[in-house]
């Protein structure tokens, strides 16, 4: 490159970056097009002469999205800043970001399916209070008796259905039963069908994903036993969606509850044109990695150190 070439890069480099000047005013005053001074500004980037830094924390959670996104196909991440931030600060904010893109993303949507789960408990909690008269919040699977029930897909349907001013369906059955013969006798039952049935139409299914093994709400609840937690390590569980385990590869385990599960299924759920996962905690890395290998997600939200997480084991 030539001297007067060189300089004219720098010239029309420094009226854009520096002076404010937009293309048309540039290519006004050199006498040319406007394509040359875009081809012109291409090329000082080119050749280096401009280097382009964006200066914002943002940009580190931006990176991590664009990852994630590339690597498994999604048609959307959102990943929370959360270094300093205490687990249960952490929920909230990934809760939070739940929140604001179902908010964004409500467009045309008649019926939205909700799992179960304490980030979804701060979902619903954080979703603003909007009017949504036609949409429909539907469970995707029963409830887990009296405990915790503020965490139940019942009751998030129903309280994200207050926040919306729309309405919801309620499943009324347990979400795992004693044995399979009752299971086949409840899903006789023609409400219950009816419920199933309309949580496999959503538009869009709102969900979250449990690690068994760390800090596991199913545990905590009693939903697990020890002995529970011996079949599903030597089964090769790494995560469960909805009450349903699955593998490193997101191969559904038949362990000796899946047959008792009253709710959506992993298939049923794959076919769901939009599923969204909203997850907290760099513990349950493993358990969204392989979430995301057995393609159930569509759209990821989670927090910082659990996308630099998913990574690494990706890449390792």
């Amino acid at each position: 490159m030539d001297w007067q070439e060189k300089r004219q890069l720098v010239k029309v480099s420094h009226l854009y970056y520096k002076d404010g000047r937009t293309q048309a005013e540039i290519a006004n005053k050199l006498g040319v097009s406007r394509p040359v001074i875009s081809k012109l500004l291409q090329k000082a980037k080119d050749e280096g002469i401009v280097n382009i830094y964006i200066k914002d924390e943002s940009v580190r959670t931006v990176e991590l999205e664009q990852q994630l996104e590339k690597c498994f196909g999604l048609k959307d991440a959102i990943v929370v800043p959360n270094d300093g931030l205490s687990s249960e600060r952490d929920k909230r904010a990934v809760g939070l970001a739940g929140a604001n893109y179902l908010s964004q993303n409500i467009k045309g949507v008649k019926s939205i399916g909700i799992s179960w789960g304490t980030t979804l408990a701060y979902l619903v909690q954080e979703y603003p209070y909007e009017r949504h008269e036609d949409v429909r919040i539907v469970p995707l699977e029963g409830g887990m008796g009296v405990k915790e029930v503020e965490i139940h897909a019942n009751q998030l349907a129903n309280e994200l259905a207050k926040k919306m001013n729309g309405t919801c369906t309620y499943l009324y059955a347990p979400a795992i039963v004693e044995t399979k013969e009752l299971k086949e006798r409840l899903m006789e039952l023609q409400d219950i069908e009816t419920v199933l049935e309309s949580g496999r139409q959503v538009d869009i299914a709102v969900i979250s994903i449990g690690n068994p093994f760390q800090q596991s709400t199913l545990m905590r609840v009693g939903y697990l036993t020890e002995q529970d937690l011996s079949e599903l390590q030597e089964m090769g569980a790494v995560g469960d969606i909805g009450y349903r385990f699955f593998d490193a590869k997101g191969n559904q385990i038949s362990d000796s509850s899946s047959q008792k599960i009253i709710g959506v299924t992993l298939d049923e759920l794959k076919q769901i044109k939009n599923v969204v996962a909203v997850v907290e905690g760099e513990h349950k890395a493993e358990s969204v990695l392989g979430a995301l290998k057995g393609q159930f997600i569509d759209v990821l939200i989670v927090d910082e150190k659990m996308a630099s997480a998913i990574l690494k084991l990706t890449h390792r």
